[in-house]
């Protein structure tokens, strides 16, 4: 890139909202200006529920990060959460309009259109469109189908749509804030921009995002995204586990989630006391052994339901490069072991890669992601080549030209 070029990302999370102001130094170079945080307002289970509040929260957040890195920022690539959001397959079929039969981009933006052009129940809204595969006369598994000669040709896509008034909620929020979405993307698309690598996604490898109020799951094979799903249980739900099975105040019980939480027992079980913040409440006394139950019992719960998930496309124990953990509740000490048990495959803990001096928290990695994935996009327009990130060729401009489609 000629020039250097800022983008903000900003992931909304149930427990936080985090923003990251990257700044790109050349091709492949880019350092984070900025990266902070405050407690989510208005926001419950990954989406808005009080419009006023949550913007308060962005325009402070927003603020903050104006101040520290000295950019004034006008818009953001924003990440959507919630359990509302899944995806369908679809399926779209066109004559090719030539009469000498090649395939023209016309005619693969005519098919996406009419793989796009499905029936959705009332409130629903499609957020994106992900390509799988083009089938010209019959024959499978073609990736680039521009130039190639043909009567017939079909898409197979995977459509990610979510509750609109939750979407509109979300744009409502950000407009309050004096700013403009530049793009959103789901967590566990944003996520995987950071924490997967090209060969990770062509072998087959699934992100799971295990945030405060939802679980995100996103499975990758042959390069493409192949199954989105997000789970209405996170790491919050230990929380109050934690709360209700030792009778101590939910405050207490983050405390003791994050200084002592562990998904394995191990050492002498010993009894542990953590003094309350109010004086009015005894101490907590508790067994190490007691709360690493608690905590494995849901997080191998999130796991079984993750699991079903896998069923539902025939790959339970059947991706190459296993499981990858992000959010900040896969800080557990013990989760990539007890993952790997209850998956049955490889497991790590993703840090967020692609920009420099930022740390290696796996709760950064949407945010990370976020910024990763405007920075291409930048970079594509600079270029007047539209590219989409992750793709390459012939994929970048597929996304372009669905974007003209999607609302």
């Amino acid at each position: 890139m000629a020039k250097s070029s800022i983008v903000c990302g900003l992931d909304i999370g149930s427990s936080s909202i985090k923003i990251l102001v990257a700044k790109t130094l050349g091709p492949g170079q880019t350092e984070a200006l900025y990266v902070g945080q405050r407690p989510s307002v208005g926001i419950r289970r990954g989406v808005v529920v009080d419009t006023e509040e949550a913007a308060k929260c962005v325009t402070a957040v927003v603020h903050d990060a104006e101040l520290a890195s000295g950019t004034k920022i006008g818009g953001l690539y924003v990440s959507i959460g919630g359990s509302h959001i899944f995806c369908t397959m679809s399926h779209g079929l066109v004559s090719v309009s030539r009469a000498d039969g090649s395939i023209s981009e016309e005619d693969v933006s005519r098919v996406l259109q009419a793989a796009k052009t499905i029936s959705l129940s009332s409130n629903k809204e499609i957020i994106d469109i992900y390509p799988r595969e083009f089938v010209v006369d019959g024959e499978g598994g073609v990736k680039d189908a521009i130039g190639m000669r043909g009567v017939r040709l079909e898409a197979e896509v995977i459509i990610v749509a979510g509750f609109a008034p939750y979407l509109k909620n979300l744009e409502q929020v950000i407009f309050k804030s004096d700013l403009e979405i530049f793009d959103r993307l789901p967590c566990a698309i944003s996520g995987a921009a950071a924490a997967l690598t090209p060969q990770q996604k062509e072998l087959g490898v699934a992100l799971l995002d295990i945030g405060a109020g939802t679980t995100s799951l996103s499975v990758y094979q042959e390069g493409d995204l192949l199954h989105l799903a997000v789970l209405p249980v996170g790491s919050g739900n230990i929380t109050n586990d934690i709360a209700i099975g030792l009778r101590i105040d939910v405050e207490v019980a983050e405390r003791i989630k994050i200084e002592r939480g562990s998904c394995a027992f191990k050492g002498t079980d010993k009894k542990i006391k953590i003094e309350s913040s109010s004086k009015k409440n005894l101490p907590a006394v508790f067994s190490q052994r007691a709360v690493s139950r608690i905590i494995q019992d849901r997080v191998i719960e999130i796991f079984e339901l993750v699991n079903k998930e896998l069923k539902k496309i025939d790959k339970t124990a059947k991706l190459p490069s296993g499981i990858v953990l992000s959010g900040g509740g896969a800080k557990l000490p013990g989760i990539e072991e007890l993952a790997k048990k209850e998956f049955r495959m490889s497991t790590r803990l993703s840090s967020p890669a692609g920009i420099s001096n930022l740390d290696q928290d796996p709760s950064l990695v949407n945010v990370c992601g976020l910024a990763l994935m405007g920075i291409e996009e930048k970079q594509s327009w600079s270029q007047n080549s539209p590219r989409f990130p992750g793709s390459t060729g012939f994929w970048e401009r597929v996304k372009r030209m669905i974007k003209v489609f999607v609302p």
